[in-house]
């Protein structure tokens, strides 16, 4: 069996279970990215737009169509679970590789915190008796529950969240275009999509710093590849599929709901949280803001944060089995075939960080600043690992995929990165600073980044 001896020849042994097909990993990678994911920021991506929100979602998806073609060409020379990490670290070299994988950390890591954060403070809004803590307590225990009970249970019901969510979506449109037929909201216009009086680069690529937090999660589905009936040609095509499908959704609600935001003028001074579920009440009225807000608490608290537990554990098994992290996380359940202990441990930091940021007025703020840094930095590191990897060391003439698009792809991220927020810049240098600090300690006990079977077979030559 080929995809069998594809992780043998990197000297690991498949422990991981076989049983994920495309739909699954498109579906899966919708789950993470959230279909109905703009509910909950488009707000702020509307005022750092200067009203542009589809602008700013459709330049964030074709940045991230050139990351998906460069994940495929890694996953295809690496099929190994840890996703960027390993790239990074086959691809240039282990020290690399490790800081890397220290860099994604902070996006999968505090992911979930995150989405559990939102989610409970939505269920807060609506059921007030309940405490913050308590909602993000009882949301990290059932998908704990649930990761636990190996992948195609997650599968199973991640597929069940995405009909929900598109049922919801499907229904705020068709309320909406029938509103703005209707004369309600600020007309039909390509303002949202384009508005010569607003636009400038960097103004679209400051929104697109904040949007790409709707596309973070497509590239977890390289983190399957071990578990993927197809190997490394099926998570390639289903990372591509899922980043359009999702990039499409974006940019048709946001445009909607751009041209029925009540007060265009007052959310352009101050984001609102509840822009988008202003936008659904001149649609449809209270019930669909409450059906909204509902769906967002829902998908954010167990969909999205489902399949995010399950991408970093992956992480956190692939780093451990190489002796980077400690090695009872490379533990995987018998009964389950599942990293049961990598899986416990994002329980507890999730629970302990949500907590920790519920508490602060600015926990949303500062955890999505952090994620999105780690993120593009990883991205960018992935793009130079193309270039190193084919382009240099195997000498490949495959001119367009091996080396223009990562350069393309790395080019518009670093664009993105130096108009980002001053607090995420800063944040994330930070981050860096300590995973250095970590590979010198590495250093120092004896124990430098390595990744078994380093040797591994050639990238496909042209």
């Amino acid at each position: 069996m080929r995809t069998q001896q594809n992780i043998e020849q990197f000297g690991y042994r498949q422990e991981l279970r076989r049983g994920v097909g495309l739909t699954d990993l498109v579906f899966y990678g919708l789950a993470l990215m959230l279909p109905i994911a703009p509910f909950a920021i488009f707000g702020t991506v509307y005022q750092a737009s200067g009203g542009m929100p589809a602008l700013a979602y459709l330049v964030g998806m074709v940045a991230l169509l050139f990351t998906a073609a460069s994940y495929a060409q890694m996953v295809k020379a690496f099929p190994l679970s840890g996703s960027v990490y390993n790239y990074a670290g086959r691809g240039i070299a282990p020290p690399v590789g490790f800081l890397t994988g220290w860099m994604v950390l902070l996006d999968y890591i505090l992911v979930p915190c995150l989405l559990y954060l939102v989610a409970s403070v939505a269920m807060n809004d609506s059921v007030p008796a309940v405490p913050v803590w308590a909602w993000l307590v009882g949301f990290v225990i059932v998908n704990t529950l649930i990761n636990l009970f190996g992948i195609r249970m997650t599968v199973r019901l991640t597929r069940l969240m995405i009909v929900f969510e598109l049922v919801v979506l499907a229904l705020f449109l068709a309320a909406g275009v029938w509103a703005l037929l209707q004369g309600k909201g600020n007309g039909f216009s390509l303002s949202p999509l384009f508005d010569a009086g607003a636009f400038s680069w960097p103004v679209v690529f400051a929104a697109v710093s904040v949007a790409v937090l709707s596309f973070l999660g497509f590239d977890g589905i390289s983190m399957l590849v071990e578990e993927s009936t197809g190997g490394s040609a099926q998570v390639g095509r289903a990372m591509r599929l899922a980043l359009v499908l999702a990039g499409v959704l974006f940019i048709v609600q946001v445009w909607v709901a751009a041209l029925l935001v009540p007060d265009p003028a007052g959310l352009m001074e101050r984001a609102g949280d509840t822009a988008f579920y202003d936008a659904a009440a001149v649609a449809g009225g209270e019930w669909l803001r409450h059906v909204t807000s509902f769906a967002t608490a829902l998908s954010w608290g167990l969909a999205n944060t489902m399949v995010a537990q399950v991408a970093v554990s992956r992480l956190l098994y692939a780093m451990a089995r190489d002796r980077q992290l400690p090695s009872f996380l490379a533990k995987v359940s018998v009964k389950h075939s599942v990293p049961a202990n990598a899986i416990v441990l994002i329980c507890l930091l999730s629970m302990g960080v949500g907590v920790w940021m519920s508490t602060r007025d600015d926990g949303v703020t500062l955890l999505t600043s952090l994620i999105n840094m780690g993120a593009m930095v990883a991205f960018i590191v992935l793009h130079v690992s193309v270039v190193v990897h084919y382009s240099l060391r195997s000498r490949s003439r495959r001119w367009w995929a091996h080396l223009v698009s990562p350069l393309a792809g790395a080019g518009i991220l670093v664009f993105v990165v130096v108009n980002a927020n001053v607090l995420a810049q800063a944040l994330g240098l930070v981050w860096l600073g300590l995973g250095a600090l970590a590979l010198v300690t590495l250093y120092a006990l004896g124990r430098p980044p390595a990744l078994t079977g380093m040797a591994g077979p050639g990238p496909d030559r042209p």
